[in-house]
């Protein structure tokens, strides 16, 4: 008999409940032990004491209907023991004095990065593998398979858009929603397009390195532009957060009540951003006689713990009792993915970005067939609309600017 270990780390992802539920159940039936490790790393790293007082034992009776449930039973959280050396030891030292020879954890690429380190530093005595979990869908896996809770958050995301959008129409306006999506865009991507939003941005669309505020800006007032010269006064643009990211941050000096860090740099993390953009479209259109009424959300703490959808809870379960049979077999070191109907595990070393000694992030492929379709669905303004005169004159009318002007503002993005 074995004891396994279950540890959640990162935010909360639709589908975490799944997991443990399936995991503990497979390491249950087959006659072992499961831990619940509480709160992610964060006691594990105060030491074996501490964290014997914040784990629970599992039973099949409270895990067998958990993959219903959104949230995390056993919470989760952001402590990270690769920090340091001596928290990563403690870690180690902890795990073995609670007899968890197994480990299970549920988590993002810190998380991920984390269930490596664990592995390496136990030289094999503790086995561990490691279940992706985002709603970034942010994680190098093969083939396009996404991260658990993506595809539940990437639902729920849809119907706010998608209503969101039905109230601009109704009341003839425009509305910026920034979605979550720090260092990919596939989230606000994938709403976007399902709830067919006027533009979706993402930041893999812009070159590398730093861009200005007006890059982004001229973009959203282009489409609300183009709907106005097509008679249509409303619209939604959806903008990943990460693209906050890339604009140089003296654009952002002049704001009112923005937080500053201890260095003077505004911190992006409680930048209005939608306000930001919207503010700046209104500004740039009322110059010029134009008036366009704006509202801003931001999307994303709404998502983190929504109900799994059906793909997420059988795709879950098939993950959980996944990572208990590698672990039988001697599997460790290793990411567990489902490809095709498969199980299969992938190992950490292979995740791993060789510059950065990191987890590989997995980017929105623009150059896909995939992209070029979501953004011809969009209303940008296009290369043809500039070349076609009664458009471009529709266009010039509409944004109070010259035939000249409207092709060098409007012109689109080109990346590189």
């Amino acid at each position: 008999m074995s004891r396994f270990g279950i540890v959640v780390g990162g935010g909360p992802a639709p589908g975490i409940n799944g997991v443990i539920g399936a995991a503990a159940t497979a390491a249950l039936q087959r006659g072992h032990e499961v831990a619940g490790i509480v709160d992610g790393f964060k006691w594990l790293m105060q030491g074996p004491e501490v964290a014997q007082q914040h784990v629970r034992s599992l039973s099949l009776e409270e895990v067998s209907r958990l993959h219903l449930q959104g949230g995390s039973v056993l919470h989760t959280a952001r402590a990270n023991p690769t920090k340091d050396p001596a928290d990563l030891a403690t870690v180690v030292k902890s795990l073995d004095a609670l007899d968890i020879d197994h480990l299970v954890t549920i988590g993002g690429d810190d998380t991920a990065f984390s269930a490596k380190r664990v592995s390496d530093v136990s030289e094999g005595r503790i086995q561990v593998v490691h279940v992706p979990k985002t709603i970034d869908n942010d994680l190098p896996l093969p083939g396009g398979i996404p991260t658990f809770g993506y595809e539940t958050a990437r639902q729920k995301a849809c119907e706010v858009v998608q209503t969101i959008h039905e109230d601009c129409r109704t009341t003839n306006r425009w509305f910026v929603l920034i979605l979550m999506g720090r260092h990919a865009g596939h989230l606000a991507l994938g709403a976007g397009r399902s709830a067919g939003a006027t533009v979706s941005l993402i930041r893999e669309e812009y070159p590398p390195g730093t861009i200005r505020l007006d890059d982004v800006v001229r973009v959203i007032e282009g489409a609300v532009v183009k709907g106005l010269a097509n008679g249509d006064p409303s619209g939604v643009a959806v903008v990943a957060e990460g693209v906050a990211e890339l604009i140089d941050p003296n654009d952002f000096e002049q704001l009112d009540n923005v937080a500053l860090d201890e260095h003077g740099h505004i911190r992006l993390a409680e930048l209005p951003f939608g306000k930001v953009l919207s503010d700046a479209v209104k500004r740039g259109l009322e110059a010029r006689g134009v008036k366009v009424a704006f509202g801003t959300k931001d999307v994303g703490y709404e998502l983190r713990c929504e109900t799994p959808c059906a793909f997420d809870r059988e795709y879950t379960r098939d993950l959980g009792v996944g990572a208990v049979d590698c672990l039988e077999r001697g599997v460790t070191g290793a990411l567990i993915t489902r490809q095709d109907s498969a199980i299969v595990p992938i190992p950490f070393d292979q995740l791993m970005d060789p510059e950065t000694g990191r987890t590989r992030v997995r980017m929105v492929d623009i150059e896909s067939d995939s992209f070029a379709a979501a953004l011809s669905l969009q209303g940008r303004v296009t290369a043809e609309d500039l070349e076609d005169e009664a458009r471009l004159a529709a266009l010039a009318a509409a944004s109070g600017l010259s035939a000249d002007e409207v092709r060098a503002r409007y012109a689109p993005l080109r990346r590189g």
